[in-house]
């Protein structure tokens, strides 16, 4: 190993100097290289493992690698959905002493995957939906601290399910700007055009390789992501006129603001001279309402759709079922009878197809389907092996072997089925009583 070869790290890995950092990496043995699917760049990417984890490796210029290393810090200190960095592998050099590119290393985000890779064959209308949502929900929370992207693109994005729905998260931060003072109007609509524009450009790219399904608008589908922006960023920051007497409108403004998955931190209320009007503004905005209340419950740490579908169900456990009055309580007795339970029947083979949280998801959502066909509420046990067998195991695998863990709770391996509940059993799961 050179010895003017260059680390710069928050906390410096010891493994990362096991690593070629004196071959190209286009060079790089398969021994080095883990095999994840990727999306386009426009730099030499690789993945490879480093204790136990995977990890994203970027060839570029010393000065851009910096760079991007010092924004993903700041945009991971003011919590935005971005991938973790690493380090920056600088003044490399060959065997013969010649210079080699600067790397980037950030950590891989588990379960998520390039918007290429989100679909086998083609490419359907309800998916590109989700996705280019997905983006703009992005795009208005890094708007909302400072950050002007500067090239949004699908590309630029990794996606995780969501409960029905994607969360996306920034992979690419090299052209991006932070401004502690917030953003134009210019500058926010200078992003959404690049997305638009990125946007129809990628949609027909797989139109031209045949990989999207017949009667899909590329053009329609970017279009999107104008009015997506727009309804979100005005619903965090419109200022809103009413009546004194109106003052139920506040409460209003800020359940749908939860609804929407944000907390207010502080809000601008003005009366005028006459006492007439009240004026009101959301002036900080945080994301993550649910997550935040699922954690502090639960302990789980999942995305914001998962969030709001477990809590959903923890409601509904503590309306039929459950006998405690304390919040905490409940929220213990509901991950006890009956999040866990389903999370351990999953076979330990099977644990990479999907977090947890969306497996817990999607076996709420088969078993409705079961019911529906069979015109009674199925058997929870019956559901599980049913989903196990007839959709898990026929998924593609979306997180590696030795990704770090997502969840903030260990859970004991149980590679069998669970098995059906007796009448004598006290711990019957409360939808078999419903």
């Amino acid at each position: 190993m050179p010895d003017a070869l260059s680390i710069t790290a928050s906390a410096v890995d010891p493994a990362l100097l096991s690593l070629p950092w004196s071959t190209p990496l286009g060079e790089w043995p398969s021994s080095a290289i883990v095999s994840l699917p990727k999306g386009l760049s426009r730099h030499l990417v690789r993945f490879s493992s480093l204790s136990g984890r995977v990890v994203a490796i970027k060839e570029t210029t010393e000065e851009m690698a910096r760079r991007e290393y010092d924004m993903l810090g700041n945009l991971a200190r003011l919590d935005a959905p971005c991938v973790e960095r690493v380090a920056v592998i600088a003044k490399r050099t060959d065997a013969a002493g010649d210079p080699l590119p600067a790397a980037l290393v950030t950590a891989h985000l588990k379960f998520s995957l390039p918007y290429r890779a989100l679909f086998t064959q083609v490419l359907r209308p309800d998916t590109a939906t989700r996705l280019v949502d997905a983006l703009a929900a992005l795009l208005v929370r890094l708007h909302n601290v400072g950050f002007f992207w500067g090239d949004v693109s699908l590309s630029n994005t990794l996606f995780r399910r969501d409960a029905g729905a994607f969360a996306a998260y920034l992979v690419d931060a090299e052209t991006g700007e932070l401004h502690e003072a917030g953003l134009t109007r210019g500058q926010r609509e200078h992003d959404i055009d690049v997305a638009r524009t990125n946007i129809a450009g990628e949609i027909m790219d797989l139109e031209a390789g045949g990989r999207l399904e017949g009667g899909v608008d590329a053009v329609a589908i970017a279009d999107g992501i104008v009015s997506s922006y727009h309804s979100l960023w005005e619903a965090l920051t419109e200022a809103e006129t009413f009546k004194t007497s109106e003052s139920w409108r506040i409460t209003e403004r800020v359940r749908h603001l939860n609804d929407l998955g944000f907390d207010i931190g502080e809000m601008s209320i003005e009366q005028a001279p006459d006492g007439t009007k009240v004026s009101i503004q959301p002036k900080v905005v945080d994301a993550g309402h649910h997550q935040r209340r699922l954690i502090r419950l639960t302990g789980l740490d999942v995305e914001e759709n998962q969030a709001r579908r477990l809590l959903n169900d923890m409601d509904e456990f503590r309306a039929r079922v459950s006998r405690l009055d304390d919040e905490e309580m409940v929220a213990h007795e509901w991950l006890t009878r009956v999040f866990e339970p389903v999370v351990r029947a999953i076979p330990w083979d099977l644990r990479a197809k999907l977090e947890p949280a969306e497996v817990f998801h999607q076996v709420l959502e088969h078993r409705w389907y079961m019911s529906q066909a069979q015109g009674k509420s199925a058997p929870l046990a019956e559901v599980l092996s049913s989903y196990i067998d007839t959709v898990l195991r026929h998924r593609r695998d979306e997180a590696t072997v030795m990704g770090p863990p997502t969840e903030t709770m260990a859970l004991p391996v149980i590679t069998s089925d669970i098995p059906l509940p007796t009448a004598e059993e006290d711990e019957v799961d409360w939808r078999d009583l419903v």
